[in-house]
């Protein structure tokens, strides 16, 4: 029997709310229609998905097992239908994901250059978002920072660059030109330890516990507003730094921390000449890629430093 994929999203919001109530409403449908619904996948399943009481929803062992599964298989119907709509209606045209503070122009220009009348579209990610845009198909090809899951992509390396932290401006450390990431150890970090592995190691497991709570921080614009606030520090590859420069924070090189990896990623099962063309083309205007060019006009407030 083959699985209603429509039963399975439905599935996937209740695994995620574990509230009948809540998933109807973010699926604007009613409770008793989505409550049959789920019994159906349960019958074709022949699997009890979910334990329910007056008080709680829980995920099964089975109901565990399909989320786990459901998730990649939702992600690879919608790049499906997105791959197939854009291949019957606007076939000539490639969309690009890219993370803040990096510039994909060059590449970009010289992709129209060689294949005029070629529609570019960018896309700009984020850390948790990164891969999952490829996955689904809402961008061909993206520019991602490692590390992230390789499982079911192709990764092609581009440049390494180093990381800054950012700190309030009144900090004790702001006017250093470097700093070593062990001085680091007792701040409060706005991101997921476990990204940063030399700062969570020598923080322990339970700042990293403390950390944990920020981790609701997402975007470079947050993240920098609650440092500004004397809120926490935040840990970010140069060129991003680069990009957001902004009052009431500082920027300091981090001098003894592994560089941060800026790799291309596409779909490991695509078959696509016009992501080869961009993949050999973008390996070879990496110049630019991270903004190297403001470097100079920011010295004064932005040491280079080492790397």
């Amino acid at each position: 029997m083959d699985v209603d994929l429509r039963k399975v999203r439905y599935f996937v919001a209740v695994a995620e709310h574990l509230h009948f109530g809540r998933a109807a409403e973010a699926l604007h449908i009613a409770q008793p229609v989505l409550s049959r619904q789920i019994r159906a996948l349960e019958d074709e399943l022949d699997a009890q998905l979910f334990v329910r009481d007056k008080r709680s929803t829980q995920l099964t062992a089975a109901g565990v097992q399909l989320l786990a599964d459901a998730r990649p298989l939702l992600a690879n119907a919608d790049a499906l239908r997105r791959r197939v709509g854009r291949a019957a209606h606007c076939a000539d045209t490639l969309t690009i994901g890219f993370m803040p503070g990096l510039v994909v122009t060059a590449a970009t220009r010289a992709l129209i250059d060689r294949r005029p009348g070629l529609t570019v579209e960018v896309v700009r990610t984020s850390w948790d978002d990164q891969v999952d845009t490829i996955h689904d198909g809402r961008v061909d090809v993206g520019y991602v920072r490692l590390p992230i899951d390789q499982r079911g992509l192709q990764v092609r390396p581009l440049l390494t660059e180093p990381y800054v932290v950012v700190l309030p401006a009144g900090h004790r450390l702001a006017g250093r030109d470097t700093i070593g990431i062990a001085e680091l150890a007792d701040e409060h970090l706005l991101q997921d330890p476990n990204g940063f592995p030399e700062w969570r190691d020598l923080a322990g497991e339970s700042h990293a516990g403390r950390s944990r709570r920020a981790w609701t921080v997402r975007t470079v614009e947050e993240k920098l507003e609650h440092v500004a606030a004397g809120r926490g520090i935040a840990l970010l590859p140069r060129s991003a730094a680069t990009f957001y420069c902004r009052p009431h924070v500082a920027y300091v090189l981090i001098d003894d921390m592994a560089p941060n990896q800026v790799c291309l990623a596409w779909d490991g099962t695509a078959n696509s000449e016009l992501v080869r063309d961009f993949v050999t083309i973008a390996t070879t205007h990496t110049a630019d890629l991270a903004g190297s060019w403001l470097l100079p006009a920011i010295a004064p407030r932005f040491p280079v430093g080492r790397g």
